[in-house]
């Protein structure tokens, strides 16, 4: 699944194609895709709005859009609204002259006024878009109107406010083992398998360990190496490892993972073989020697998901 510098790598290049635009007509053929309201309240409130910025929140999309047009072509003020699209596995939007081929795998199109559309290709169907209110304080309603879309998510790694101080904190008290914890959204948004993985791999800890026994200075190392990661693969437009695949094609992050998905292939920090064991049945990659397991934390089911370890 895309995650935090896949969907933020689709923001960017979707930005400057549909800001501004006005959304003519919706269309789609898979109503479970349609995660709120009901599809025929979709398609009519999304109708005629302005798409005014296009921006990120964990793992979605966050497409900010003006008051619908009156009969008079005025915006209603305090009107605005918010469309929230998760791509998920295999989601892939792109936009298009109306003659493109549109494969059987095209789900959702949004007519623009410029003539274009902008779609939503997803051959698994996993992909999920909503359409919800914005209170009085700029925030996103979720389906009830009373609580905040997002209030699930921890802070974003990147979000400059987000500080060292700040994740130590989250971590002092975490008995989770750290791989499913950096990947818990409440715990941090929109961190990954893939990321897990390469911060703790850059941070030289095993992903076993748990966020409570690490010392100040691993919890800062993992801090800096968490933000350097994620920083990195936006730059390089993500990791193209599946079917992800931004406006503008694939990102080249792949080629620059050092323990994700490379099995078997040597550490490219100390030359011995990269292990993959599953944790909360997720793949997960290490290297047993950079990133040692201590004592202490080798208890029996620590023990054992290691003997599994290829």
């Amino acid at each position: 699944m895309p995650e935090l510098p896949e969907v933020e790598t689709i923001a960017r290049e979707l930005r400057p194609l549909v800001v501004g635009r006005r959304i003519t007509a919706a269309w789609l053929d898979w109503p479970r895709q349609v995660k709120h309201p009901s599809v025929e309240q979709f398609v009519t409130n999304v109708r005629g709005r302005e798409i005014l910025a296009v921006d990120r929140r964990a793992k979605w999309l966050v497409i900010s859009l003006g008051g619908r047009d009156d009969e008079e072509g005025t915006s209603a003020p305090g009107d605005e609204a918010v469309l929230a699209v998760q791509v998920k596995m295999t989601g892939q939007l792109d936009v298009v002259e109306p003659e493109a081929p549109r494969d059987k795998h095209v789900h959702v199109v949004f007519d623009l006024d410029d003539g274009k559309e902008l779609r939503l290709r997803d051959p698994r169907k996993f992909g999920r878009v909503g359409l919800y209110n914005r209170d009085d304080a700029g925030g996103v309603l979720g389906a009830d109107e009373a609580t905040d879309l997002f209030k699930m998510f921890g802070p974003e790694p990147l979000d400059p406010e987000f500080s060292l101080a700040d994740f130590r904190r989250r971590l002092r008290t975490r008995r989770a083992r750290l791989k499913p914890l950096l990947m818990e959204q409440a715990f941090l948004a929109g961190v990954g398998n893939i990321y897990a993985d390469e911060a703790l791999w850059r941070a030289r800890l095993h992903p076993l360990r748990t966020g409570a026994g690490l010392r100040p200075d691993q919890a800062r190392e993992l801090y800096h190496s968490l933000r350097a990661v994620l920083a990195e693969a936006i730059e390089r437009r993500g990791s193209s490892v599946d079917s992800y695949r931004a406006p503008e094609g694939e990102g080249n992050m792949q080629r620059f993972l050092n323990v994700y998905g490379r099995t078997g292939k040597p550490c490219p920090r100390c030359g011995r073989r990269t292990r993959r064991i599953v944790v909360g049945a997720r793949s997960t990659h290490f290297c047993s020697w950079c990133q040692r397991l201590p004592t202490r934390e080798r208890t029996p089911g620590a023990q054992a998901l290691l003997a599994a370890a290829r």
